[in-house]
């Protein structure tokens, strides 16, 4: 552990809602906490702003596809985003849990069900393709097949917005959890998913084995690195 950041070397772990056969419910409960997560942690946030210039260079009506979509409270915050900027993005959404996928949320214009390491999708058939909070699922040789697999079906831009690692943030999202009323569920996958998280030379490394291009990774405000790269073919 660095004792400057607070960083214990990238734990796995198991998170409960990981599982395909978890109930139902279950998994709908605790989509509604990661969906407040995202509004008072910052995940939100920092998606937005790695976002923000790519929005203002789109033709109207880009497609803007949302790997692990959960409720789609991130594209929905995104088409807000592009209406203030005086456009109208489409955004296409995809995971792998049934539940979610069959309710359909609003915040995407179309939801699919489908594996991120195998995105049924052409290649550069998307503008923009975007992983907020779901790289850290992945173990490293999965993570580098997804990131591949992102950087296929973009068009102009793959956004990656995810947790980064520290003991600070898994502390706090421990003791926020209780405050906020999350579910049991809520509270242990968040600081496993916390332990999960990058630090921006990690971040950095994985798009690089992926992709052979290293961009900037950029720390954002509650414990949060992003980065963004034009699709290397």
């Amino acid at each position: 552990m660095t004792l400057t950041g607070l960083t214990p070397s990238r734990r796995r772990g198991v998170e409960i809602l990981d599982n395909p056969a978890v109930d139902p419910e279950l998994m709908r409960r605790s989509m509604r906490d990661v969906e407040r997560a995202n509004v008072m942690f910052g995940g939100r946030r920092a998606a937005l702003a790695e976002l923000d210039g790519i929005l203002r260079s789109l033709p109207d009506d880009a497609t803007i596809l949302d790997v692990g979509t959960g409720r789609g409270d991130i594209p929905a915050a995104i088409k807000e985003q592009a209406k203030s900027l005086g456009k109208t993005i489409r955004t296409i959404g995809i995971d792998q849990s049934l539940p979610l996928v069959t309710e359909h949320y609003p915040g995407n214009d179309v939801v699919l069900r489908g594996n991120a390491l195998s995105l049924p999708f052409q290649d550069a058939s998307v503008d923009v393709v975007l992983a907020s909070q779901v790289l850290h699922h992945f173990p490293e040789k999965s993570a580098i097949a997804m990131v591949r697999e992102m950087n296929r079906v973009a068009i102009r831009r793959v956004v990656i917005s995810d947790l980064r690692r520290s003991v600070m943030a898994a502390t706090g999202l421990w003791i926020g959890s209780f405050l906020l009323g999350f579910h049991p569920v809520s509270r242990h996958d968040g600081v496993v998913s916390v332990m999960r998280g990058f630090l921006p030379a990690e971040l950095a490394e994985i798009v690089a084995k992926a992709t052979g291009q290293r961009p900037v990774v950029r720390r954002r405000l509650g414990f949060r690195v992003t980065t963004s790269w034009t699709p290397a073919r």
